[in-house]
């Protein structure tokens, strides 16, 4: 069970890397990086209770989805990068090359004045009812303009795919 999860949040982060990088141009020759990923799997709050107030399917499932409300975790996605990027996809790491810390972020984007960059922080993913998923991606900035949304994953044939945007908000 335990590798088959790992498995599905690996397909889960390929398909959201996939999404949001896609703009992203490959890192070469020391160019900046705009878009960095951060380290850690951000822990499911009590935030979602309003996604799952304003969706039937969530409603129905609600009891599952709540059991995995835990802000005490502390996981990273090493393991996922390391089955993400051993050996294939290297396309898309040329463009997303190394997660960040918090720290390390501000680090690097207080060294160029432009504020343009943002990081990407996405949740531990949350299963339920067998062949769905919800994760909450969202953008931190130095400066305002933060944003995110949760991602509602269907497995159809198993292969994840996006089945609904819900809650985008931005400041």
């Amino acid at each position: 069970m335990c590798f088959s999860q790992e498995n599905d949040n690996t397909a889960l982060l390929k398909i959201l890397l996939s999404k949001y990088y896609a703009n992203e141009k490959p890192i070469v020759k020391n160019r900046l990086q705009l878009l960095g990923f951060y380290c850690n799997k951000a822990p499911n709050n009590e935030e979602v209770l309003e996604v799952i107030n304003n969706h039937e399917l969530l409603k129905k499932n609600s009891a599952a989805i709540k059991k995995q409300i835990d802000i005490t975790i502390q996981e990273n996605w090493d393991k996922e990068f390391e089955i993400l990027f051993t050996n294939q996809n290297q396309y898309l790491k040329s463009k997303v090359q190394n997660c960040y810390s918090l720290e390390e972020f501000q680090k690097v984007s207080s060294a160029h004045t432009q504020n343009n960059q943002r990081l990407m922080i996405v949740s531990k993913p949350m299963y339920f009812a067998t062949n769905y998923c919800l994760v909450k991606v969202a953008f931190y900035r130095n400066v305002e303009h933060n944003s995110g949304s949760y991602f509602l994953f269907e497995k159809i044939n198993g292969i994840w795919t996006i089945k609904e945007t819900l809650n985008e908000w931005n400041t």
